[in-house]
């Protein structure tokens, strides 16, 4: 039996020519495809070497600079009436007419709609049938019965058409003295909210814009909420944008501590050593940055406060780590789906810079 890699010496022939060819061919291939791969994973290895040497970091300049920084408590909440009242029938009946429409304010003592009840509904039906004149006539002897608004408020539902039947126990309009948020707060969080402090609302379905408003009230009663405990707060916008509505989910940002016109620089330029804060400046004049000892005031999620150690002239050195993964924030309980404290601030326009 002829062996394959001695074809070449004992076989004759072209088509015994042809196939040594082929043979020796695809060997050529394996070897080239193997000798590939160890190429690949040479370089692969050495630039792991090589970033692990680095620290896998680029390092840049930036220039500090002065503005708004505020640290805050996120979490989510929901527009809801702050009192929610629903108008009954005083009787079983039908709906006359309706005056008012959704989103319509109204005053304590306003018509809302006119119904009959089925007494009179029976009555003028009757006498519809027997010409215009005794319809007229039983229809002012038989007064409609009004619906009246008990508050002042904004009508949040009134989907009652004229002709429709009620009874004592159907909402046909629902009223609310004006909106309000309501947010859970988690309870390592709790303890920072205040009432009167001041925060945001972005809703998600105008995530643009920012509402500012303040803490109206805090309950004393807590909630468990997938194992979480939560409290709720009531939140009173400051002005009251005419796209709100009920039952819109809002993200709620507590204001905990807020300056302006600080020096601020991102929060990776800053790095600690045996519990001291230090930056790498380099000086006017300086080529390469030297460690310098800072102190810190408030941070966010993207800057931090220097207090001092630092000039705004100076020129800060910045180290970015090529690959890493965002840390998690700080100070709430990580497996809650309402308080987590994400220090956003969410202000209206850009970071200010003066």
């Amino acid at each position: 039996m002829l062996k394959p890699g001695l074809c070449w010496q004992r076989r004759s022939g072209s088509r015994r020519k042809e196939r040594c060819w082929n043979m020796r061919n695809k060997k050529s291939i394996v070897i080239v495809i193997v000798l590939l791969a160890l190429a690949a994973s040479v370089v692969f290895l050495y630039a792991r070497f090589k970033a692990a040497g680095s620290g896998g970091q680029i390092t840049s300049e930036i220039s500090p600079e002065r503005g708004l920084i505020q640290s805050v408590i996120s979490t989510t909440g929901t527009v809801l009436p702050k009192n929610r009242l629903e108008v009954k029938p005083p009787v079983n009946g039908r709906v006359d007419s309706v005056l008012v429409r959704e989103g319509e304010a109204v005053r304590v003592s306003d018509v809302l709609a006119y119904m009959s009840s089925t007494e009179r509904a029976a009555l003028l039906d009757a006498a519809r049938g027997k010409g215009e004149e005794a319809f007229k006539y039983w229809e002012e002897a038989y007064k409609a019965i009004p619906l009246v608004s008990p508050i002042d408020g904004e009508v949040i539902v009134a989907t009652i058409q004229p002709g429709q039947t009620v009874t004592t126990n159907d909402a046909v309009i629902v009223l609310s003295d004006h909106l309000i948020v309501r947010a859970r707060v988690d309870e390592t969080d709790i303890g920072k909210i205040e009432a009167g402090q001041a925060a945001t609302i972005a809703l998600d379905a105008y995530p643009d814009a920012r509402i500012s408003a303040h803490v109206e009230h805090i309950y004393y009663e807590s909630k468990t909420i997938n194992n979480v405990t939560v409290y709720e707060v009531d939140l009173y916008p400051e002005k009251m944008p005419l796209f709100l509505r009920s039952g819109m989910n809002a993200t709620v940002d507590f204001i905990e501590k807020s300056k302006e016109d600080v020096l601020i620089v991102p929060l990776q330029a800053v790095f600690k050593e045996n519990g001291n804060t230090y930056l790498l400046v380099k000086p006017k004049g300086g080529k390469e940055p030297i460690k310098r000892k800072v102190k810190t005031g408030i941070s966010d999620y993207k800057f931090v406060e220097i207090v001092s150690g630092l000039d705004a002239e100076e020129m800060v050195a910045v180290k970015i780590k090529k690959y890493a993964l965002p840390a998690s924030a700080a100070g709430s309980n990580p497996f809650s789906p309402y308080g987590q404290r994400r220090q956003d601030s969410r202000q209206t326009g850009e970071r200010e810079r003066r």
